[in-house]
């Protein structure tokens, strides 16, 4: 297994709402480097925890994979910074994970990295490369009032790469893109339940009322750590949609195509990385999955 040993560990249970079939569209690469090891992990970022709802149906779809999962809290939300800045984090990590840890294929957790990086990524690496965008077109054809609410930072939405699909599909629809600043960076307090929360959801919600849409794309991976309270506010007659499951399913057919898959019986480990105050990141990450969890300082 590349990597030093003894740092892995389980992460069995994250109590996070198993979602609905994720109406994402996902984009990946078919190169793979020569010397990609089936043994070897795989490896998954974002710009903090949010992207553990994606490494959740990870693990539940292939329970034998190993994985690496880094949280660059220190430059989170990436959605709030520039483009420069998303880029150079986003080639570093991955970098990282593929030279330093062996990474057999990478998942981009993060939309605002899908948007401004992942072009990059495919470029310098010669590993699969599975990312997520929001699903514009899955989500018209959810709708039944044609009005689809689009939940997102202000770094996604004000993509090229969201504007094409926003373009594509707003003909026969109506699409509310809502730019949601200083939530991501709130969930990532680790306070799921605070009133602060509750505010910020009301209010960037509010708007999805009061035009009659009916579905909600949840488009930035920290956002289903709280999906059963958006949905409260949002009320029963409102679908939520992320990204999570359709990603683990893209993840697999491109590790079966490119004859990646692991070949082990044994289950998976993980490794946990952070770029900004370990000691917080471990608590969150208690705080999501029930145990206590070792957090290893990013270097990059």
């Amino acid at each position: 297994m590349p990597g030093p040993p003894g740092k892995w560990q389980g992460l069995e249970r994250l109590p996070l709402p198993a979602p609905p079939d994720a109406c994402f569209r996902l984009m990946t690469r078919s190169n793979t480097r020569q010397t990609a090891n089936p043994d070897g992990p795989v490896g998954i970022f974002d710009s903090g925890i949010g992207g553990l709802s994606v490494l959740r149906e990870i693990r539940k779809l292939m329970p034998a994979e190993d994985l690496c999962y880094v949280a660059d809290s220190a430059w989170m939300p990436y959605g709030e910074k520039p483009r420069a800045v998303v880029r150079d984090r986003s080639l570093k990590i991955a970098r990282f994970l593929v030279e330093k840890q062996g990474c057999k294929a990478i998942v981009v957790a993060c939309n605002t990295a899908t948007g401004l990086a992942v072009d990059l990524l495919r470029d310098e690496l010669e590993v699969p490369v599975v990312a997520i965008e929001p699903a514009i077109k899955p989500a018209a054809e959810c709708t039944g009032s044609g009005v689809i609410g689009v939940m997102a930072t202000p770094g996604t939405l004000s993509g090229e790469k969201f504007g094409h699909l926003e373009s594509r599909f707003s003909g026969d629809k109506r699409i509310i893109s809502r730019p949601c600043p200083g939530l991501a960076k709130e969930i990532e307090r680790g306070k799921l339940h605070s009133i602060r929360l509750r505010k910020l959801l009301t209010r960037f919600i509010q708007p999805f009322h009061e035009e009659g849409a009916d579905v909600i794309v949840l488009g930035c991976t920290h956002y289903p750590l709280v999906k059963t309270l958006i949905g409260e506010i949002a009320g029963p007659g409102v679908q939520l949609i992320d990204s999570g499951e359709a990603v683990a399913r893209q993840l697999l057919r491109k590790l079966d195509e490119s004859g990646l898959r692991s070949p082990s019986a044994r289950e998976g480990r993980q490794r946990f990385w952070c770029s900004g105050g370990v000691a917080g990141c471990a608590s969150r990450l208690a705080t999501l999955s029930g145990k206590t969890l070792q957090v290893e300082e990013l270097p990059v």
